[in-house]
Order: structure tokens, then C-alpha cells, then sequence
């Protein structure tokens, strides 16, 4: 791959190594600027610029460039750091294809973010910033952090045994949190995988569930599931189910266990009560990890009960062992319109709570 600056000598090509210090561009109020970049791979080229170009586009929007495609050839016009940055984008996307991983949706943006947070425009110095966000390296394929905060999150799971992850909608709370579980069981550090939800409907009645246990439980944990065979084969994960080391757990049956050797994830913990969350933490036992996702926001209990979820934040969040990871509506990675969803109704909230008494 061969990176061109306009206005260099003819045959001249810049080195394609990071650059230090990046920040996201805000404004257009910089010298104009012109990079071609060449990938000598036409098959990879085209994954990279995505479906009809979709990848350069969001590109385009995130960094406001022009990004003009000719074959295996982009064209990026714009302010200078904001090239840079769209540069370090595709080279490190570019990367990934070339060692076979898979460009996911999403990865692209996580890119964009990771370049913002990490530092690699001006002055770059190895021994104060990283090179990348973590990852979580499973079987199938690695899990990279998108975000700072994923990015944080999956070190907390690596350093603690008890990690709540709190914040929105996607997010990837839940979603890391099964793939560290999974990375755990895959590597024998633990036995056994439990998941746990409380049996809470959202705003719904759905009257009597038939089946047995483990299918009356099965809707609230779909989400679980849906992780689950994204991150492991299908086979496995049906098997693991079968010799109990995937166990399905229901919040109400988990008192007067000891949960030793397992990773155990509570979902959707804004939906306990403070009694059922006591019951819950007071169950970890020898060489365990617990991994509790919730939204604060998303509250189905009824009204005027404490959420469980908040109260262990607010009693545990400076006990050693657990830590706190917060997410917020900058930090979705699930379609870009969700974060705008989220802000938009967090906006609401805030405005609710800072209107004065009548």
C-alpha cells in the first residue's frame, strides 16, 4: 500500500507509520489537504471501502472529508488532521483484512474512535500512549473494544472479580461481558458459565410461560443466547447447555448456593431488588468472577422500589476487588442513531430533574 501527499515531488511517497497525538475534528478551519492511498489488493480493497462505499461514507461523515474512490485507490480531501486520521483508519482496518480477520459492522467506527482516544497525530511517545483498545481473544475470533469505556471495561473484567457494567442500550455491557465469560471457560480458568436474569417484564403482562424451567426463562435471556452463538460455534454452545457448563440460572433459585469456579452474569440488574442483588453478590465463592450489566434508565419494577442495581453502585463502588465501569450515550456502537435516541431522551431526564418546584 502506497500513501501520497498532494504537493510532494513527483514519485515521492509518505511512510505509512502511525503519527502521534490525534484529536477529533471539530472544524474545517485548517491548511486543505490531499492524500491518495493505494491497496494492492483489490479483493481486500473493496471490503475495506464496504458495500456501495458505505465505510468510506461514514468516514466521510465522522471526520467531514471527501473521500473519493477510483478502483483500489481513495482520494481524501479535507482539513490536514483529519486526513491524517481517515489515513490511519483505513491503513489499520487494511491491516486487520490482510491478517484475515473479518471487517465487522461497527469496526469502523470503532477505529475512528480508538484513533481519537489513543493519541497518534504530533509527538507520539510509546511509553505514555497505547497502541490500541484491549481485546478479549476467543476462538473464533478476537473481541476488540470500539470505545474507551469498552475499552476500560474489558480491562476492569481482566484485573477484578467483581465488575458492574452500567450505563444505555448498546453499549456492549452484556456483550463483553459473555465474551470475557466465554474466553474464561474456553481457557479452563473457570468450570462454568451461569446466566442469571430477573424474570421482570418490560411494561408487559405476559401471563403463564409453558414449558419447563429452563423454557419459561429462555425469552428473558434471548440476548444472552444471541451473544452466545455469536462469539462460540452453535454445537458447542448446545452441548455446553446440555453437560451443564453453560447453566441457565433464574435470579429467584440462586439463594443458598456457593458459586465456586464459575463466572457468573447477571443481566439486566436494574430489575432486581435490593434484597434479591444482597442475595446475588453474597453468593460468590472460590476462584469466581461476577459480572453484573444493567441500565439505570430502564427501571421495570414497580414504582417507588428501589432499584438494586443503583444501591450496589453506590455501597460497593470504593470496596476493593469491585469496580464500577460507566457507559454513556457517546458509547453505543450499535447504530449510530441509538446514541442519538439515548442522548435525546437522557437530555429529557436531565431537564425533568433540574425543573424548579412549582
Amino acid at each position: 500500500m502506497v500513501a501520497a501527499r498532494a504537493g510532494t515531488p513527483a514519485g515521492s511517497t509518505t511512510q505509512t507509520a502511525p503519527r502521534p497525538n490525534p484529536q477529533w475534528i471539530e472544524t474545517t478551519e485548517e491548511t486543505p489537504s490531499q492524500i491518495v492511498l493505494a491497496f494492492d489488493d483489490n479483493r481486500l480493497a473493496s471490503q475495506l471501502f464496504g458495500h456501495y462505499g458505505q465505510n468510506l461514507a461514514l468516514i466521510e461523515r465522522r471526520l467531514e472529508i471527501v473521500a473519493e474512490q477510483r478502483g483500489n485507490h481513495v482520494t481524501l480531501e479535507g482539513p490536514r488532521e483529519a486526513c491524517e486520521q481517515a489515513r490511519h483508519v483505513l491503513e489499520t482496518l487494511y491491516a486487520r483484512l490482510k491478517k484475515g480477520v473479518e471487517l465487522l459492522p461497527g469496526d469502523v467506527e470503532g477505529v475512528l474512535r480508538e484513533a481519537a482516544a489513543q493519541g497518534f497525530l504530533f509527538e507520539f511517545d510509546p511509553a505514555t500512549k497505547k497502541q490500541s483498545f484491549d481485546e478479549i481473544q476467543l476462538r473464533r475470533r478476537p473481541v476488540r473494544a470500539r470505545t474507551a469505556a469498552q475499552d476500560a471495561y474489558i480491562r476492569a473484567l481482566k484485573r477484578h472479580t467483581l465488575v458492574f457494567g452500567v450505563g444505555p442500550a448498546g453499549t456492549g455491557k452484556t456483550w463483553l461481558a459473555v465474551a470475557y465469560a466465554v474466553h474464561l471457560l474456553e481457557r479452563r480458568v473457570v468450570d462454568r458459565l451461569i446466566l442469571s436474569r430477573p424474570a421482570v417484564e418490560a411494561g408487559e403482562r405476559l401471563g403463564f410461560l409453558p414449558g419447563d424451567m429452563k423454557e419459561k426463562v429462555d425469552p428473558y435471556l434471548r440476548p444472552i443466547y444471541d451473544a452466545l452463538h455469536d462469539l462460540m460455534d452453535r454445537a458447542f454452545v448446545e452441548r455446553a447447555l446440555t453437560s451443564g457448563e453453560i447453566e441457565i440460572a433464574p435470579l429467584a433459585f440462586m439463594r443458598g448456593r456457593t458459586l465456586a469456579n464459575v463466572c457468573v452474569i447477571l443481566d439486566e440488574a436494574q430489575n432486581t431488588t435490593s434484597m434479591q442483588m444482597k442475595m446475588f453478590l453474597t453468593r460468590l465463592g472460590e476462584n469466581s468472577h461476577m459480572i453484573i450489566t444493567g441500565d439505570p434508565s430502564q427501571v421495570d419494577l414497580p414504582p417507588g422500589q428501589t432499584s438494586g442495581l443503583a444501591e450496589a453502585v453506590t455501597l460497593l463502588k470504593d470496596v476493593e476487588g469491585v469496580e464500577v465501569c460507566q457507559f454513556h450515550a457517546a458509547d453505543v456502537v450499535r447504530h449510530e442513531l441509538v446514541g442519538r435516541i439515548v442522548a435525546a431522551y437522557d437530555r429529557k431526564a436531565a431537564g425533568a430533574t433540574e425543573a424548579p418546584p412549582r
